[in-house]
């Protein structure tokens, strides 16, 4: 999600997950306000037709994949995004970059048709995709170095094949709400970072598998929201999860098919 740092030695400290803050609170009322999301989006999603189903998820296609490149630094914009996945028109833009987003889109309708199981081999098969072309050396395969973002130091390598199997195993097992569910993955995956690059990418593909796997309508963390984005990971995984359910409602709150 952020740019990597590869350092040659193994890094000294901690290597686990950030230290947890005080509990945030998640009241019966934000419980109460997923089901009612969930209800009215599966009752209006019902009603719509083949035709317009097939709109809604192209337009939830256009937007979740302009705003998950642009927050990784992609300057393929909202319409360029568009013409390309709608036309096939390719903006005058980085090749890797216009590779990356008819890649991310496929398996974005793949998901949505397919609702597969998160898995290892899943996204594996989802970053090779996505990366086979551009960053062939990293695509496709968890990391075998160390890595910095920021003051952060990852879980050593060595680790990360047993944090994933628990992650996969915590998302399909668990009888937690699926929002809540979504949020915690999220940031569990992005602390674990697994992969050379196309962290964040991954993340949010995972994040709306289990959405869409539960009936719930997907989340799109808008571009310009980045920073608050941001920000809620350097609070801990409850004050993450507080802030991704809470920006969920609000999004979804007055109903009716939006994305």
């Amino acid at each position: 999600m952020y740019r990597e740092k590869i350092r040659g030695d193994a890094p000294q400290g901690k290597t686990n997950f950030p230290p947890p803050r005080q509990k945030a609170v998640i009241g019966k009322e934000i419980y109460g306000a997923l089901e009612n999301i969930k209800n009215t989006f599966g009752v209006e999603w019902q009603k719509l037709p083949a035709s317009a189903k097939k709109r809604e998820v192209e337009e939830a296609m256009i937007l979740f994949t302009y705003n998950t490149n642009a927050i990784e630094g992609s300057k393929i914009t909202s319409y360029e995004t568009r013409e390309l996945l709608i036309n096939n028109l390719s903006p005058k833009r980085s090749l890797n970059q216009v590779k990356e987003t008819r890649e991310h889109a496929r398996i974005f309708a793949d998901m949505i048709n397919g609702r597969p199981e998160m898995s290892k081999d899943l996204i594996l098969e989802w970053h090779r995709k996505i990366f086979g072309e551009t960053e062939p050396d990293i695509a496709g395969k968890f990391r075998d170095y160390f890595v910095s973002i920021g003051g952060y130091l990852p879980p050593d390598w060595t680790k990360i094949e047993a944090f994933m199997e628990n992650l996969f195993r915590f998302i399909n097992s668990s009888n937690m709400n699926p929002v809540e569910l979504a949020a915690r993955s999220h940031y569990r995956f992005e602390k674990i970072h697994p992969f050379g690059d196309g962290n964040g990418r991954i993340g949010r593909l995972i994040m709306n598998g289990i959405l869409w796997n539960n009936d719930y309508p997907f989340s799109i963390i808008k571009f310009e929201d980045r920073n608050l984005y941001y920000a809620a990971f350097e609070k801990g995984e409850d004050e993450f999860t507080l802030y991704f359910l809470e920006t969920y409602i609000n999004e979804h709150q007055k109903g009716g098919l939006t994305f």
